[in-house]
């Protein structure tokens, strides 16, 4: 889709005209199924990133940035309040995912990074995404768009908390349900987020039952991309649950962040026993894996020279309703 870049005047006459026909903060709505007569137009209260909001109306245009965001809203079955979705095209085969039905009938808004000229253009009324997911690229923000007359919410495993710009307020499986309850309530479709959580929960808790205990756990490193210094992933991104879940320790365990880059001093003194590629961007996972193979300061490190190396999509590791198949599939590895 090409993009229609509006000079800043043109920007603001366009949210003028955008306030007005959203009339506040949420277009009108017919009531969600299964709930109140007039659910869709009575305020609703949410907390996101620690932070009560209140929206007058139950948004109906709302725009969503990146794989893991926009398949939420699909599992809560949520693609009849969407505008649209931002989406880069290397985040996988989506031709074989349970919401495949959802993605055709969802208009593909772009595959460049959000921005404020893309959520107008769609005459959003709502921005899911987060910082390191369109928030805080291309200037937009959810105070940016305020600005515009369209509210936000943040994708809890990106909140920021408070120390610079570091990511994560909680366990990452507990953003994942975090914000499966809170959009519930906001959508009204709060039986479906409660039965999404408690499947996934079961799931998750019958691998950790057959999953290595105590000092047979193996070490794991979750490797992302970059070769001066590998990107991967802190405690409160969603791998770290992954792989305690499924049975391992992650190397990083300590970073409290969400993504962020280490030094390759740290991986090899950490000695992980097995290493997990996310498969995304212009690098393959299997050049990922080559790379991690003959790169000589790895030589010595177990999971190279036992070659345990194990494939997962970026949509498994970052927060979405992929996690729990992501468990199991890893905890069958390790065991």
């Amino acid at each position: 889709m090409t993009v229609t870049r509006i000079r800043p005047a043109a920007a603001l006459a366009g949210a003028l005209c955008l306030a007005l026909a959203l009339t506040g903060c949420g277009a009108r709505v017919a009531s969600p199924s299964g709930d109140g007569k007039a659910a869709g137009q009575r305020p609703v209260t949410i907390e996101n990133c620690g932070k009560k909001v209140t929206f007058d109306r139950v948004p109906e245009r709302v725009v969503t940035n990146d794989v893991g965001i926009t398949e939420i809203m699909f599992a809560l079955g949520l693609e009849n309040r969407m505008a649209g979705y931002v989406m880069p095209d290397d985040k996988g085969d989506l031709d074989h995912v349970p919401w495949k039905g959802a993605y055709k009938k969802t208009r593909w808004l772009s595959k460049q990074a959000i921005t404020k000229e893309m959520a107008v253009d769609a005459h959003a009324d709502l921005v899911f995404a987060g910082y390191g997911y369109g928030f805080g690229e291309n200037g937009i923000t959810p105070a940016s768009l305020k600005k515009l007359g369209i509210d936000s919410y943040v994708l809890t495993e990106s909140c920021r908390n408070g120390h610079g710009t570091a990511r994560g307020v909680m366990p990452p499986l507990d953003a994942l349900y975090t914000d499966l309850t809170q959009l519930g309530k906001l959508f009204g479709v709060e039986d479906r987020a409660r039965k999404l959580i408690a499947d996934f929960k079961e799931r998750v808790a019958d691998v950790r039952k057959k999953a290595p205990k105590g000092d047979a756990r193996p070490s794991v490193f979750l490797y992302d991309s970059g070769q001066d210094k590998p990107f991967t992933a802190g405690r409160y991104a969603a791998p770290e649950q992954i792989i305690d879940k499924a049975g391992g320790r992650s190397i990083t365990h300590d970073l409290a962040d969400s993504w962020t880059t280490v030094g390759w001093e740290t991986v090899v003194e950490r000695d992980p026993e097995v290493i997990v590629i996310n498969d995304y961007g212009d690098t393959t996972a299997e050049r990922k894996k080559q790379f991690l193979l003959h790169y000589k300061p790895l030589a010595n490190v177990s999971a190279i020279k036992h070659r345990r190396i194990i494939t997962l999509d970026y949509a498994d590791l970052v927060e979405s309703p992929r996690n729990a198949s992501a468990v199991e599939r890893l905890g069958a590895y390790l065991r």
